[in-house]
């Protein structure tokens, strides 16, 4: 045999046995990691909503017919700049927050005290649609910036005048507005209402006035008529920092008008209390969905209202 031969016929080295060195050790979950990623996130989140922009619901009727209850729309926190109240956090709730808050002095809950100025601050303009915080709650209101600093604010018959200058008034065909879960239009200054459409459909019919303002922008108004208190008013000069709010639904509003005790903002607000500016409807709900219905996800949904601007606009 030759050599070729005998080292062809002779096995090849076997393969080394592996050991345990060689196999992969199995790590653990990282908890510390997870934790330090959802921390960032959910801090990433809350400065995006009290910087930039953050969401917003309207619960009531006072901003109707721009609004309505169920709207779900977008606010910017940037156009007049940041305050105090800018911060999506801006009280502990719970029991935590009421030992805290009695701790330092508050009896409901502890938040942040009221801060004077705003950084890179700007007044806003007649018209524009803000949400507030009033000065004795927590939560926010929205309404329309009607008086500026320094203006003279008041009200005969339910016409407002700036300056004294009435507002020019002009009005409308009735507002429309499908009766659902979220407007049921069943209140007693409102029930009456309640007509049937062309279609079939029960509908609100709301007396519709176009009020305009000195700077030319324009909205419309709900006018439910004559209605003391609130569509009178004696002259009400806005202190500096300060500004006159009223909601589009006159005589179904808690603002500028209405005292704290009755749940309004007092008079006019300091503009520390402006959380932004709102911007445009993102979807609108009749109040039917069921966050165990999918479906219904859906179905409430009113399409027409999406992508509804809410800066206001100027008369031609």
């Amino acid at each position: 045999m030759s050599d070729r031969e005998a080292t062809m016929s002779q096995p090849a080295d076997p393969l080394p046995p592996t050991t345990d060195a060689t196999v992969p050790e199995k790590k653990g979950t990282d908890w510390w990691g997870e934790i330090k990623g959802v921390f960032w996130l959910v801090l990433a989140v809350l400065a995006f909503h009290s910087f930039v922009a953050k969401p917003f619901y309207i619960p009531s009727e006072s901003m109707m017919p721009t609004l309505i209850k169920g709207d779900r729309l977008v606010v910017t926190k940037y156009p007049y700049g940041w305050s105090y109240v800018s911060p999506s956090i801006t009280r502990i709730p719970g029991a935590i927050g009421l030992t805290l808050g009695r701790l330092f002095g508050q009896p409901d809950y502890l938040s942040i005290p009221f801060i004077h100025g705003r950084l890179f601050g700007h007044v806003p303009q007649r018209g524009d649609i803000v949400i507030v915080k009033p000065r004795d709650q927590y939560t926010d209101y929205i309404k329309r910036v009607i008086g500026l600093p320094g203006d003279t604010i008041s009200l005969s018959g339910g016409t407002v005048s700036i300056n004294g200058v009435p507002v020019k008034r002009q009005f409308l065909a009735p507002a429309m507005i499908p009766v659902d879960a979220n407007v049921p239009c069943d209140s007693d200054m409102v029930a009456s209402l309640r007509v049937t459409g062309p279609d079939g459909k029960l509908y609100c019919q709301m007396p519709m006035v176009r009020e305009t303002l000195p700077n030319g922008v324009s909205y419309n108004t709900i006018d439910l008529g004559y209605i003391p208190p609130v569509d009178d008013m004696a002259p009400v000069k806005v202190p500096p920092g300060q500004l006159f709010l009223m909601g589009d639904n006159r005589d179904q509003s808690a603002d500028s008008r209405v005292s704290m005790e009755n749940h309004g903002l007092g008079g006019p607000v300091p503009i520390e209390n402006i959380g932004g500016r709102a911007e445009f409807i993102t979807f609108s709900l009749d109040g039917t969905s069921s966050l165990f219905n999918p479906i219904s996800w859906f179905t409430a949904m009113r399409g027409s209202r999406a992508g509804t601007s809410l800066r206001p606009s100027h008369a031609n």
